[in-house]
Parts: C-alpha cells; sequence; structure tokens
C-alpha cells in the first residue's frame, strides 16, 4: 500500500521527472491551492520535451532541467489559456478540457453548478485516456476536486487505476484523502502537502474561527447549534465551510495536545476522542452525502467536550 512521503511533495514530484521513474497514478492531497498548482505542473513536466528540443552534442548527457521547461513545443501548447468551464451533465459546457491546448493532457474538476465529480466524466476520462497518444507517447489527467467522487465515480476510477493505459499517468487532487475509497488511495503514490499548523491557525481568514474555538469552553448548547445553522444554504458552500471548521478544528486540537507535553500528568483523551470525531465526520461529509448542519453540530460539540471542565 502506497503511503504518504515526509519529502518536500514539490521535490518529490520534481525528482520523479529528472529520473524518469513516473508512477501511473498519484494522489496529491493538502489545504489551499499548492496541491492544484503542483499537479498542473507535474503534468506539464511528464511532456516537456526540453532535453529533446535542446541542441546536444554526440556525447552531452541529457539535460535535469528543472520541468516544465516552459520553453519546449509541449510547454507552450500546455500553457494555461482561459479555462473553459466544465458541467458535469455536459449540456452547459464539456465534461472535461486539455491543459492549454495540448491533446495529451486532460483536466477534470467539478462543474459550476454540481456538488460532485460525475460518472460521466470519469467515463469521458476513461475513453480520452485511450485514444493514441499525440506528441512524446505519454499521457496525463488530472482529476481535480477529487474529494468529491461519488462512490459510483469512484468505483469506475478504481478499474481504470488496476488498469491503466500504457505510459499514461493519473494524479488526483484533494484537499483531503480521506474521502477516497482505500483503495483507490493504495493504488496512488501518495504526495502530502502538510502546511505548518501555526500557518493554518495564524492566517487571517480563519481569525475568527480560531478566536470561537478559543471560546469554546464557555459556550453553551444553544449557542453551538446556532453556530452550526452557519452551515446551511447550497450545498457546496456549505460543506466548503465545514472542510474549513475540520481543518482549522483538527490543527487547534493538534496544539492542545502539544501543549499537554510540557503539562506532565495531563489526560489528552478527550482531544484525542474530539479528533476522531473530526476524522469520521470528514468520512461522513465526503463519502456518505451527509448534513453539513448535522455534521458541523457533532463536530462542535465534541470539540466543546474535549475542553469542558
Amino acid at each position: 500500500m502506497a503511503t504518504p512521503t515526509s519529502e518536500d511533495p514539490g521535490a518529490l514530484l520534481q525528482r520523479s521527472l529528472g529520473s524518469g521513474r513516473i508512477h501511473s497514478a498519484y494522489l496529491v492531497s493538502g489545504p489551499g491551492p499548492g496541491p492544484r498548482d503542483a499537479a498542473l505542473a507535474f503534468v506539464r513536466g511528464i511532456v516537456c520535451r526540453g532535453a529533446v528540443d535542446e541542441p546536444q552534442t554526440s556525447d552531452a548527457a541529457p539535460s535535469r532541467a528543472a520541468r516544465p521547461c516552459g520553453a519546449c513545443s509541449d510547454c507552450q501548447r500546455s500553457a494555461e489559456r482561459e479555462a473553459i468551464a466544465l458541467d458535469g451533465t455536459g449540456r452547459k459546457g464539456p465534461l472535461l478540457r486539455h491543459v492549454g491546448d495540448h491533446p495529451d493532457l486532460v483536466w477534470v474538476e467539478r462543474g459550476a453548478s454540481d456538488t460532485r465529480v460525475r460518472i460521466a466524466q470519469v467515463r469521458a476520462l476513461q475513453h480520452e485516456l485511450g485514444l493514441r497518444a499525440w506528441g512524446t507517447g505519454r499521457r496525463a489527467a488530472v482529476i481535480a476536486d477529487a474529494e468529491w467522487l461519488n462512490l459510483e465515480a469512484q468505483n469506475a476510477l478504481l478499474r481504470l487505476l488496476e488498469e491503466p493505459p500504457p505510459r499514461t499517468t493519473l494524479v488526483l487532487v484533494a484537499a483531503t484523502a480521506a474521502g477516497l475509497l482505500a483503495t483507490l488511495r493504495s493504488r496512488c503514490q501518495r504526495v502530502a502537502f502538510r502546511p505548518p499548523e501555526q500557518d493554518l491557525l495564524s492566517d487571517p481568514d480563519r481569525r475568527e474561527l480560531v478566536a470561537r474555538l478559543d471560546g469554546l469552553a464557555r459556550a453553551g448548547v444553544p449557542e453551538i447549534l446556532d453556530w452550526a445553522e452557519l452551515y446551511r444554504g447550497a450545498r457546496a458552500d456549505a460543506v466548503q465551510g465545514v472542510h474549513t471548521l475540520l481543518d482549522t478544528g483538527l490543527a487547534w486540537l493538534g496544539r492542545r495536545v502539544k501543549g499537554a507535553v510540557r503539562e506532565p500528568g495531563r489526560d489528552v483523551r478527550r482531544e484525542l476522542e474530539a479528533g476522531r470525531v473530526l476524522s469520521e465526520g470528514r468520512k461522513h461529509l465526503d463519502q456518505r452525502n451527509a448534513n453539513p448542519q448535522m455534521v458541523a453540530e457533532r463536530v462542535l460539540l465534541a470539540l466543546r467536550e474535549a475542553v469542558a471542565g
């Protein structure tokens, strides 16, 4: 089973490109834009022909320059352009798109009004990857928003990973890998972006949330229920809000547990139990389409229990 690596994720992907030892599947996970940006650079590097397009003497060693080089014909074709909006139903837009206008690089993500990456998109991807490669002979595809693959789509994707087309790499990008099937995760080389806890808790956009968590010990149940009502409304927005609560809550619990190390004899079992509830909440949210407000209620009550008394 593939396991996450503690190595710098960008360096790991760059070394794979430099060595030519590229796996058939990667799972790039973590909060923020880093995983998506890394996946884009990686698949562009896979088809980069920098060493081919650069003039070489007969005894010159192959170039180990960073990929993508940005100058070769394939890099120019895969350069960013205005993204075409996708539609998971295929009615108002395509199911997938190419990276730039490179025919060997495919990009899949949630449609603008979709809460899931749909089975039709995975099937379209299977068809696309079955076509003959155009340039270097390698193909690559990115499924962004992979945590939003429903169970049917994940099972279809699993069949693709079990029998991948030759010289093809699939890159899944997810804010968290918890919502993906274990069998899917096990077939991927894991690349995890883990920002320092203090960076997450000091993020200006989370300052108000952290302050509310700090005051949980004084909060009553009615106040917590009112707080959870913030996660109502459009599902995509509500789910994203709960994921922010989960990420911040786990970092906040981690800070408390680390602080307990400096207090001999302090019991942290309640913090650890709350962490388990938060992890379960993430799975219910991603795998079982749980109600975001209900998940938020359970999470906030568990966090309050961790600091009660």
